[in-house]
């Protein structure tokens, strides 16, 4: 496949990564040579230096021969001219565009991007995307990841376990024994940032980020076997009434009428549209890093404070100094990726990467074989990867143990005529089950081995 991508910002370079690895023809084009050059460096991608709305650009980085363009510069009319030009000079089959004004995105101009019109046939909004997996998050107290697959039927779940977890020191292979109702699959354990490779005398040890499969109707108990109650957001503080504050308290209040929503924004301006948009929340003009908003906000009574300003240093201090007044749970929007280990280890219970849910999103449309979703974890460190089996598959009809897969891959589930299974050394995955795994990024390339090879779009 090949595949133009119009922009080499952080987003382009991930995806620009995960399509090279997997032996796709990529070109990145992009007006800053410097971002050009690290892209070529370090990636087997080819690269064009210049404007990617201008067609001779776009002839030159081999538009004419590609299967799909994905514009993801950082500016939406910018994108969406690049889908146009593919369409009407170049015919390119799939366009993919990232856009940000959600003005675009209002249902009274549903037919924008229709093929008579501005053919787009993928929008990819980072706002509403990173919205959405906040929102997923707060359903699920105490979790560092909460990301819902095979068709929501099962979550994967990341938990740091402190010293009161009730399964410390316990060998994995006891824990079904004497936890009769842990209905779980641990897929790994993060110590000290690097992941263990599991056995059955693996041991949780306090400090450790868990990550785990479970169904949605045991996730309260099995919860409550890591130390943690999962308590409802009733009370929710939103730093931050930019685009994605704003979607995510439409979205609370669209999705859980019975929380109460305060949203703390510096610019006068923008606080007084959200308070004409959202009438059933408090909307609070002042600075989240003053002691007396935060006080205004009551933040020492919220269950959550979520911190999704436009600076990482403002959502992290912010997120900190709320959980010192008495917040119970602190999730904090954090561009640079590379500090997650770092927060994580501090009192900020939750970091949301917009890198990775976009990245994320885009992948999923981008569909290659039997492979159907990838989500991006930890800054891209490791991949969960949905996929449904075929006849040609190399993993079936055959016991897990006896595929000799690499450590840093792991079966994670197996969803079989809607049935959820917990796989053993002893499951056999058989043709037509919607298989989930989890790899780290330096293995994920492999899983694309163990499945048809088809390349499917859309």
């Amino acid at each position: 496949m090949r595949v133009v991508i119009c922009g080499a910002g952080q987003v382009g370079y991930n995806v620009a990564s995960y399509l090279a690895r997997d032996g796709n023809d990529v070109t990145i084009v992009d007006p800053e040579a410097r971002m050009i050059e690290s892209a070529m460096h370090e990636l087997d991608v080819n690269g064009m230096i210049g404007h990617y709305s201008s067609p001779e650009v776009l002839s030159k980085a081999g538009l004419a021969d590609a299967d799909m363009i994905i514009a993801v510069g950082p500016n939406d009319d910018t994108n969406m001219v690049a889908c146009q030009v593919a369409h009407s000079l170049f015919d390119t089959p799939k366009k993919i565009a990232r856009i940000r004004n959600q003005d675009y995105l209002d249902p009274s101009w549903n037919n924008l991007f229709s093929r008579d019109h501005m053919p787009i046939d993928l929008v990819i909004s980072p706002e509403i995307e990173v919205a959405q997996s906040i929102y997923e998050r707060l359903s699920v107290t105490g979790a560092t990841e909460a990301i819902p697959v095979s068709q929501k039927s099962v979550y994967f779940i990341g938990v740091i376990c402190d010293e009161n977890c009730p399964i410390l020191h316990t060998q994995l292979k006891q824990l079904k024994t004497l936890f009769p109702n842990f209905f779980v699959n641990i897929v790994s354990i993060l110590r000290d940032n690097e992941a263990l490779v599991l056995d059955a005398n693996s041991q949780v040890l306090a400090g450790d980020e868990v990550f785990f499969m479970v169904e949605p109707q045991n996730l309260r108990a099995v919860m409550s076997y890591l130390g943690i109650q999962c308590e409802d957001s009733r009370n929710i503080v939103i730093l931050g009434g930019g685009r994605v504050g704003a979607s995510l308290a439409k979205l609370i209040d669209k999705e859980d009428g019975r929380s109460h929503v305060k949203i703390i924004e510096t610019s006068a301006k923008r606080a007084e549209y959200l308070a004409s948009v959202s009438p059933n929340n408090l909307v609070i003009h002042g600075d989240g890093l003053k002691m007396s908003i935060l006080r205004e906000a009551e933040v020492n009574r919220a269950d959550t404070i979520v911190t999704v300003s436009n600076e990482d240093e403002t959502n992290v201090l912010c997120s900190l100094q709320a959980k010192y007044m008495g917040a119970k749970r602190a999730i904090a929007l954090i561009k640079r990726s590379a500090y997650t280990p770092l927060l994580l280890s501090s009192n900020i219970d939750t970091i949301v990467s917009p890198q990775d849910v976009t990245v994320s999103s885009i992948m999923h449309y981008v569909r290659r074989g039997r492979v159907k979703a990838v989500h991006k974890i930890r800054g891209g460190n490791f991949e969960l990867i949905e996929a449904i089996t075929s006849e040609t598959c190399r993993i079936i009809n055959q016991p897990i143990r006896d595929l000799r897969l690499p450590n840093e891959i792991k079966i994670a589930s197996i969803q079989r005529d809607g049935k959820f299974i917990f796989p053993s050394g002893d499951s056999i995955i058989r043709s037509g089950d919607y298989v989930v795994l989890f790899a780290s990024s330096d293995y994920a390339r492999k899983v694309d081995g163990y499945f048809s090879s088809d390349v499917e779009l859309f």
